[in-house]
């Protein structure tokens, strides 16, 4: 007979060491939060127009430019709100007539749809697949803006990033929000590398930042100084301007600025991105290859080179429950496995960003294995 899944106890020596393994906002390492602690007292309710404030964005600014290793020119902005807010700025400041998306789930259908309702751009040009793939940038004759999504939140699935042939004069811009810091990528492939904070950079949200070519801050100031009504919390000129002042443009939230800094110095001081990416593939081969081997699961993405390093969806037979299995796992300290609820598949899905220890991500897979024994 089965166990109930309320009297579940998961043993001891099955458990992670840290049982965090959310898609976003992600696990914040302890060290960052005690580094914080340390300097509430002179940090938390502080002025973001002073020298300490000031101090942390230029550190931010120059460590994602040695993460990332940008080439002469290249500008790390940012504003505030998060990767949804970037998407408004950017039908303001960044697109001048018309833009195309690949759509492959949830995430990268947003902008998209944020354009098409935008009354002073030209219908997008939405190329879409199914979630589980992703489509390829077709040339297009006066497509200004080619939006590239590289890895998929909702559905784990990643892309690689290219420039599109033929496409000269337009820009590529790349919502990166969960593979920023976590999935190597060349900056000249691309013209904006947008993302937040609260995924691989483990901090809180409330912030975005882009890594702009000097092609995309030329048409962030062209398209300023063109007389377009812009909201000045939205318009990306204003966020340049500040960003190159080390400051952003309303009030920031300093512990998010904290903790992005604290991540970035930490990839930076263990090898940078080659060493980020690396720990999240780790733990990527840990987690497709129980996949693969298991009677009862089987990863979501069915083409290897398309699975996301950082958000694993792995399907569960419809044998097991996968909302039971995810509770189970809460009920015993594992949290946030529950797959993406738009989706709509008997599935778990879990976070590998590199905050996560890839023993974790193993300890996690017995837990499951253990899980799916006492109910089954």
């Amino acid at each position: 007979m089965c166990a109930s899944p309320n009297e579940i106890r998961i043993p001891a020596d099955l458990l992670p060491a840290d049982g965090r393994f959310g898609s976003g906002p992600s696990k914040v390492r302890p060290e960052a939060v005690r580094a914080l602690a340390d300097v509430a007292g002179t940090w938390m309710g502080t002025s973001h127009r002073q020298k300490p404030v000031k101090d942390v964005v230029a550190s931010v600014r120059r460590g994602l430019t040695e993460l990332f290793s940008l080439p002469d020119g290249y500008e790390v902005v940012l504003g505030n709100g998060g990767t949804t807010v970037f998407w408004d700025a950017a039908t303001f400041g960044l697109i001048e007539e018309r833009s195309q998306h690949l759509v492959f789930g949830e995430f990268s259908s947003k902008f998209a749809d944020a354009v098409a309702a935008a009354p002073h751009l030209k219908e997008p040009d939405r190329v879409e697949t199914e979630p589980g793939t992703h489509p390829l940038a077709r040339a297009v004759d006066g497509i200004d803006v080619y939006a590239l999504t590289h890895n998929e939140t909702s559905t784990g699935v990643a892309m690689p990033l290219e420039r599109p042939p033929g496409t000269s004069g337009a820009l590529v811009a790349v919502d990166a929000t969960s593979g920023a810091g976590a999935i190597r990528w060349r900056a000249t492939d691309v013209d904006v590398y947008y993302f937040a904070p609260q995924k691989v950079f483990a901090g809180d949200g409330g912030l975005w930042l882009a890594v702009c070519s000097p092609a995309a801050t030329d048409r962030i100031e062209r398209i300023g100084a063109s007389g377009r009504w812009v909201p000045a919390s939205l318009d990306l000129l204003i966020a340049l301007d500040n960003s190159r002042k080390d400051q952003t443009y309303n009030t920031p939230a300093l512990a998010t600025l904290f903790l992005l800094d604290q991540q970035v110095r930490w990839f930076n001081d263990n090898g940078g991105l080659e060493w980020s990416a690396g720990r999240s593939a780790q733990s990527a081969s840990i987690l497709y290859g129980w996949a693969e081997e298991s009677p009862f699961a089987t990863p979501f993405v069915t083409d290897p080179a398309k699975r996301s390093p950082v958000v694993g969806t792995i399907d569960l037979d419809a044998s097991v429950d996968a909302a039971t299995v995810s509770n189970v796992l809460r009920a015993n300290g594992i949290v946030d496995t529950d797959a993406y609820r738009k989706l709509g598949r008997n599935q778990v899905r879990i976070g590998m960003f590199p905050s996560i220890d890839p023993a974790d991500v193993d300890a996690l897979t017995r837990c499951i294995d253990y899980v799916v024994g006492q109910i089954s």
